[in-house]
């Protein structure tokens, strides 16, 4: 028996899942490695500098809660992976695909949703308002710098959707030398090529970067029989990206940045008919202007106003050509979202800071289905196509000696859902130069987006306008253990999770019965976390260990999607100038959110190799799935097999 895929609504949403902007707690160019200034470190030790845990910049090692940095280095090493893989190489986050790199992809962030995880662009949030999903699949690596991850509820800092934790995609820009290049060709597996390019700079006054890049695939099938529109067919792709920023500082300590992103995405997915390239395109573009003005040595000004265009569109068999397909005609989602941002950084000395802001928030929608199975095709009723909110937050940052706080509130006020107040409130303590403790407390929200609300009766879901948001409460506590050669890390958290939004049919004894979202009792989730890196020698041994219960408080069961026990490890060997990697990723069983089935626990290795042809140019050899394991991601929906993808890279 076929099994049937989500409501054409919850497809069609989740392929809308783009939302955009550009740039927020990120100053003009990338954070410079830095030294701790804590006034105990009797040996300063350099660290990545990161502004998402606090807003403002602060070294990684300093930060408190479970904060990470996917680096370009990190980066360089799947060169043509997406962000949500690379995202799931790391600790606490899992991804899921529905056939392959152009569909949906989702994260489950520490056993939460992908639409309670809230994903940034250079601080600015996108992910999408008619689904709530981040764009996953429009944010090409090459165009990233590196990836900031903070595990947790971030609503304190960030406002709606952060219940699971916050993830900052920060774009290149300038990196502090008159002028640097880069260029990369790749051929792989299934036809894929991939070329990228792009330079930056900085000299009198002025900083720059301009980076793009070009890919196509012919993919492999992304049903298999087991899905209700299986077409045996391959699934292509082809993908394009261009941005970048031009700032001037005009005098000392006074900067104006304009950042521009643009992504497409053209994708082949399955809707039925053999005959007919179903293909979904996929357009993100967002622009932004930054004014970032020392004012004293106390006091930074930082103001940011953005706008941003979400656009998803689908082309399927027209019901003219086959009268029998539910499934024709075309369906057009559009996210609107202007943002705009006052951020003040108070700095009383180099451990006492206070961040204090203010946001607005405007959001717009619409939507289009030119599709027979509706019973009035065209545009989409919604009964409200725009919202707004206005917030206030306030950070403090300190410590003293071996003891470290982090308390933050925020404020939002929202025109569909009213007023909801957040905090945070972290604390550590250096037992020794290399151990230190955390522990924190923070609540958090989800707000329902524009389908739950507002989405018009059709034959498969309708939107309760009624919904109120969900809300979070997560408690957490770690141990960790820094030297030059050992890393050394464990997080134990709990997160509950009330006025949790399910859907559910409006008539359960009728299989043909609408679905609508309602807000159900609360659900539970609860984790550890292990993680280490040592380096012997050439050699460094690395990984993590997650384990996780996330559960529907109410009726007991498992969340689906979600693994139990993940194991990610890699060992990194060093020969002369050649660079060798192993990977392992082993996961067990889950449910599958379609079908309700066990979804059986797979392991994969991974080989990369890498070599210096000169001191500009390298090339990387990447073996993903080297055993050809069979595994299922999304019941109905297949997975790459065996692939390799060689990379030539330039530098200067």
């Amino acid at each position: 028996m076929k099994n049937r895929p989500p409501q054409r609504l919850a497809a069609a949403a989740a392929w809308a899942a783009l939302a955009s902007a550009q740039a927020l707690a990120q100053t003009a160019g990338n954070p410079a490695p830095d030294a701790s200034t804590r006034p105990d470190h009797a040996v300063t030790r350099l660290s990545t500098v990161v502004v998402t845990p606090a807003r403002s910049a602060e070294p990684l090692s300093e930060t408190l809660g479970d904060n990470s940095v996917v680096d370009r280095t990190e980066l360089d090493t799947i060169p043509n992976a997406t962000l949500a893989e690379a995202l799931g190489r790391q600790h606490g986050i899992e991804f899921v695909n529905y056939g392959g790199p152009q569909n949906v992809s989702t994260i489950n962030m520490r056993g939460t949703n992908s639409n309670q995880s809230l994903v940034l662009i250079d601080g600015l949030r996108v992910n999408n308002a008619t689904s709530g999903l981040p764009p996953l699949n429009a944010i090409p690596l090459n165009s990233v710098e590196r990836i900031e991850i903070v595990r947790g509820t971030g609503a304190s800092l960030y406002g709606a959707d952060a219940i699971g934790g916050v993830i900052n995609v920060i774009t290149r820009a300038e990196q502090y030398k008159p002028f640097s290049a880069f260029a990369n060709a790749g051929v792989g597996t299934y036809a894929t090529t991939q070329y990228d390019a792009g330079f930056s700079g900085a000299s009198d006054g002025w900083n720059y970067s301009l980076y793009g890049g070009y890919g196509q695939s012919a993919g492999f099938n992304a049903s298999n029989r087991s899905n209700y529109y299986y077409n045996p067919d391959q699934d292509s792709y082809y993908r394009s990206n261009l941005g970048g920023q031009l700032g001037y500082t005009w005098k000392p300590g006074q900067t104006l940045t304009f950042q521009t992103f643009q992504s497409r995405v053209n994708g082949a997915y399955d809707m039925g008919e053999p005959y007919f390239n179903d293909r979904g395109v996929q357009v993100l573009s967002t622009n932004m202007l930054t004014s970032r003005n020392v004012i004293s040595d106390l006091w930074t000004s930082t103001l940011r106003a953005s706008y941003s265009l979400d656009s998803y569109e689908t082309f399927n068999a027209p019901a003219s050509l086959v009268p029998s397909n539910p499934a024709d005609g075309q369906q057009h989602f559009n996210t609107r979202q202007s943002q705009y941002t006052w951020q003040n950084d108070l700095k009383f000395s180099a451990t006492q800071v206070v961040t204090l802001g203010a946001e607005r928030l405007d959001q717009s929608v619409d939507a289009n289905l030119s599709d027979s199975s509706y019973p009035q095709p065209g545009f989409v009723n919604y009964q409200q196509t725009s919202r707004y909110t206005n917030s206030a937050f306030g950070i403090y940052r300190g410590n003293w000696g071996a003891q470290s706080v982090q308390a933050s509130v925020r404020d939002d006020n929202n025109s569909q859902y009213g007023n909801f107040v957040t905090g945070s409130l972290l604390y550590g303590l250096d037992l020794t130069r290399d151990w230190r403790a955390t522990i924190g407390a923070n609540t958090g929200f989800r707000a329902p987006n524009f389908n739950e609300l507002y989405w018009p009766v059709t034959p498969y879901f309708m939107g309760n306008p009624n919904l109120q948001p969900e809300k979070s409460r997560n408690i957490e506590a770690g141990l960790r253990y820094i030297t030059d050669r050992t890393e050394l890390g464990v997080v134990g958290y709990y997160n509950q999770i009330d006025n949790l939004i399910v859907n559910v049919p409006l008539v359960p004894s009728n299989p043909y019965s609408p679905y609508a979202p309602v807000n159900i009792g609360r659900a539970t989730i609860q984790g550890l976390t292990f993680t280490g890196s040592q380096l012997w020698g050439q050699t460094r041994l690395r990984g993590s260990l997650d384990l996780v219960d996330p559960r529907n408080a109410d009726t007991g069961q498992l969340l689906p999607q979600r693994a139990q026990t993940v194991f990610k490890g890699a060992v990194d060997q060093t020969v002369g100038a050649l660079k060798l990697t192993a990977e392992v990723y082993a996961t067990s069983s889950r449910m599958d959110s379609l079908s309700g089935q066990t979804l059986g626990g797979y392991s994969l290795l991974n080989l990369v190799a890498s070599y210096p042809l000169t001191s500009y140019a390298d090339i990387l050899v990447r073996w993903n799935n080297v055993l050809d394991k069979s595994y299922t991601l999304v019941q109905g929906y297949n997975t790459p097999g065996s692939n390799v993808f060689v990379n030539l890279a330039l530098r200067m």
